[in-house]
C-alpha cells in the first residue's frame, strides 16, 4: 500500500509564465510567497519581490539566485502603509518595464479567543491580511488599468469558509479577501484584469512550526485526505496555474487548495 504522507516529487517548469513579469509580495522567509517566487522563476518569469523584512528578503535574493540563476529585485513594503504599496508598484514596475501579475500573499496570523481578545490583536490582523490585500489589490489594479491588463492572485484561507477556535479575526480577514477578490474580479474584468485567489488549509513551513503547537499541527493534519499538510509549493502550483494564460476564463474566483472539503 502507497503511504499517503508521502510527497510527491517536484514539478519541474513547465514555461507557463515564459516572459511575464510577476510581483509578490511576503517573498521572504521559506512560506507560500518564497515558494511562489521560486516557482514563477522556474515557469520563466521575471520577478519582482518583497516583504517588511529586508534582511530575509536579501536572504530570499541570495537562495533564489543560487537555486534558479535569477536575482529578483526587492522593495520593502508594509501594506498597513499606503505609500509603502504604491512604492513597490512603482519601483516592481520601473525595474521589470511594466507588470504582469501581482501575487498578492501577506497576512498576518494569531490565536486567541473572541472573549479575551483585544482590540489591537482584531485589528492588526485585520489592518495586515484584508486591509493590506485591499491596498495592494487597488494599487495593481490602476496600473493595469492604465497598462491594459493583468493577474491579480490573493492569498485566503478555508478559514474564510469554516470556523476553527481562537482565530475570529484571521477567519474574518480571509472571509474578507474572498469577498473582495469576488468583486475585483467582476470590476477588473471590464478592463482586462483577472482576480483569482487561492484559499489554503495546511501549508507546512518552518515559521509555522515555531508558532503552532505540535500538537495543533498533528490534529490539522489528521483532517487532511493525505494524512499531512500541503508542501508550500504545491501551493504555489495553483497560484502559478491562476498567474498563467490556463486560467484565461476565471475571475472572481477562490480555488479551495486543500485535500479536504471546503
Amino acid at each position: 500500500m502507497t503511504d499517503l504522507k508521502n510527497v510527491p516529487d517536484y514539478v519541474p517548469g513547465h514555461g507557463l509564465l515564459k516572459g511575464k513579469r510577476v510581483v509578490i509580495t511576503a517573498a521572504a522567509g521559506t512560506g507560500i510567497g518564497f515558494a511562489a517566487s521560486k516557482k514563477c522563476i522556474e515557469e520563466g518569469a521575471r520577478v519582482f519581490i518583497s516583504d517588511i523584512h529586508e534582511g530575509r528578503l536579501q536572504k530570499a535574493q541570495d537562495t533564489l539566485e543560487a537555486e534558479t540563476g535569477q536575482r529578483p529585485d526587492y522593495a520593502i513594503c508594509n501594506v498597513t502603509v499606503q505609500d509603502d504599496v504604491d512604492n513597490l508598484i512603482s519601483a516592481a514596475a520601473k525595474s521589470l518595464g511594466g507588470i504582469d501579475v501581482v501575487i498578492n500573499n501577506a497576512g498576518l496570523g494569531g490565536t486567541a479567543d473572541l472573549v479575551d481578545m483585544t482590540d489591537e490583536q482584531w485589528m492588526s490582523v485585520l489592518d495586515v491580511t484584508l486591509n493590506g490585500c485591499f491596498r495592494v489589490n487597488r494599487a495593481a489594479m490602476q496600473f493595469m488599468k492604465e497598462q491594459g491588463g493583468g493577474v491579480i492572485v490573493n492569498n485566503a484561507s478555508v478559514l474564510g469558509w469554516r470556523a476553527q477556535k481562537g482565530q475570529a479575526h484571521y477567519a474574518a480577514a480571509k472571509a474578507g479577501v474572498m469577498a473582495l477578490t469576488r468583486c475585483a474580479g467582476v470590476e477588473g474584468a471590464e478592463f482586462g484584469v483577472r482576480v483569482n485567489a487561492v484559499a489554503p488549509s495546511l501549508a507546512l513551513h518552518p515559521f509555522l512550526h515555531k508558532v503552532t503547537s505540535k500538537e495543533l499541527l498533528a490534529e490539522l493534519e489528521t483532517k487532511e485526505a493525505y494524512g499531512r499538510g500541503s508542501e508550500v509549493w504545491e501551493q504555489a502550483n495553483v497560484m502559478v496555474f491562476l498567474a498563467s494564460d490556463y486560467s484565461s476564463y476565471m475571475t472572481g474566483e477562490v480555488i479551495s487548495t486543500s485535500s479536504q472539503r471546503a
